[in-house]
């Protein structure tokens, strides 16, 4: 027991928010200074699984043993615990590698089936089957992976691409993307009267931003519980592939104009891999659209998450007592949104103009890596923390179902609409979109199927980690 004589602790040293702020930000700093010059990932393979580590053991070993050092660090300043999360941490970080391993098989990459989805299967499996070793708990620190790599997250969401990307496609994002947020928090907490407003929050904005992103990130916000976010990433997951096989297929078949729906697919399909897929479909250049429609609505993220979070700490966790001051604000306020912020400035109005677009861009696709990895460990972690008897209580029978499915409606048909006068010519002049048919698939093919044959990957969660982000808006306005 904690002597209660002791002076409280510094909250910089002693919380977990801010420490999530002092490893991504060490992690940020050695990528942007050249000492972390290279992330090892797991290889693709189709037959055998032993073919995704070939030339890579070394190098995933050093990865784990560097992470294990880094969050064993932090615990043993925050709890003096450090000893026993860097030995709990190896077989954590294998059941993230197996998760990855699992999610870069060929036929799984095609149908967007990611990391997340894996991690958390994982899990879930041991936790419901032979339960979660004990010795496996002191690096079980969900919050922590996720905060890290929430704050990681925020340097990938530049201003500059905002500003780059057109007026057309900000229409789409940004006016349909709070409209839908709105409305699922009133019809789940009003029509459906669901008790847990995390969950109506956390839902929405899996719907309604960018799937599994915008659902950690908002959790994390507004402290939900950690199976609140397993139904939203689920949901999230199942539905995203589904969109990304039935919607090109159903543009085509109507005779849909391909930007249009190039522009539908990319504010309503959640990640921005299976955006891709489907664009891809429809030909090159809306392919483009498609990517850039969804880049834009990724760049909200930040926002959602940090106006959520102010929401929750002046109204919601008030419940209905004298207003908080500022002081108090700050006091609930999640420090990593802090962080998220901050990144975000500093990668768009420091780093950018200093080392210029390209080391930029090398350094993202080296912290996007890294917050993949942290996002694996924190679903891995919170698989082996939740039980599927919990998981249904907190679900309350079928209405975060019915609330996903009529948000996702109501997101489809209003994107549509915004689509259509966005991009067919009838609020801004209509893209400039030469042989819209060129590289599109067979009206025949799915997605999945073209995915296959490219040899396309549709997990990607972020515009970050989707090939070519780098150039899709200068491509799209060529």
């Amino acid at each position: 027991m904690a002597d209660s004589s002791l002076p409280p602790r510094n909250p910089l040293v002693a919380s977990e928010d801010w420490w999530a702020v002092w490893m991504a930000g060490l992690l940020l700093a050695a990528t942007a200074g050249g000492l972390i010059a290279f992330v090892p990932g797991v290889g693709r393979w189709s037959t055998l699984p032993f073919e995704a580590f070939l030339g890579r053991e070394w190098g995933l070993l050093a990865l784990g043993l560097g992470l294990a050092a880094l969050t064993a660090a932090a615990v043993q300043v925050m709890s003096g615990d450090g000893a026993r999360q860097a030995a709990a941490f190896v077989p954590l970080f294998v059941l993230a590698l197996v998760a990855y391993t699992l999610a870069s098989q060929t036929g799984i990459r095609a149908a967007g089936f990611g990391y997340a989805f894996w991690a958390l299967l994982i899990g879930l499996a041991i936790a419901n089957t032979i339960g979660t070793p004990s010795w496996l708990w002191p690096a079980i620190r969900s919050e922590l992976y996720i905060k890290t790599g929430l704050v990681l997250l925020g340097a990938e969401v530049l201003f500059g691409n905002i500003l780059n990307l057109g007026l057309p496609g900000l229409f789409v994002a940004w006016f349909v993307t709070p409209v839908v947020i709105i409305f699922m928090y009133q019809f789940g907490t009003r029509v459906l009267g669901m008790a847990s407003r995390s969950l109506v929050i956390i839902i929405a904005a899996a719907a309604s931003v960018c799937g599994v992103s915008a659902a950690i990130a908002v959790a994390a916000a507004v402290r939900a519980h950690k199976q609140e976010l397993t139904l939203a990433v689920g949901m999230s997951l199942i539905f995203t592939v589904a969109m990304m096989v039935l919607m090109p297929l159903g543009i085509r078949a109507a005779g849909m104009d391909p930007v249009v729906g190039a522009a539908w697919i990319g504010g309503t399909v959640d990640a921005t891999g299976a955006v891709v897929a489907a664009g891809a479909l429809l030909g090159e250049q809306a392919e483009q659209i498609a990517a850039v429609v969804k880049m834009i609505q990724n760049t909200l993220i930040g926002v959602v998450a940090f106006l959520v979070a102010v929401f929750w700490v002046t109204r919601i966790e008030a419940n209905g007592t004298r207003k908080p001051d500022a002081m108090e604000i700050w006091h609930r306020l999640p420090k990593f949104i802090i962080g998220f912020v901050a990144a975000s400035l500093i990668f768009s109005f420091v780093l950018t103009p200093s080392l210029g677009d390209a080391r930029v861009s090398t350094v993202l696709d080296l912290t996007s890596d890294l917050r993949g990895w942290l996002f694996c460990l924190a679903f891995v972690s919170i698989g082996l923390e939740s039980s599927f008897r919990e998981l249904a209580r907190r679900a309350g029978g079928s209405r975060p179902l019915k609330l996903y499915v009529t948000g996702q409606a109501f997101n489809v048909v209003l994107t549509l609409l915004a689509a259509y006068l966005a991009f067919g010519g009838i609020l801004f002049d209509r893209p400039m979109v030469a042989d819209s048919d060129s590289g599109a698939t067979g009206g025949t093919a799915t997605a999945i199927e073209a995915n296959l044959d490219a040899g396309r990957d549709a997990t990607g969660l972020f515009y970050t980690e989707v090939d070519g982000w780098q150039t899709r808006s200068a491509e799209l306005e060529k």
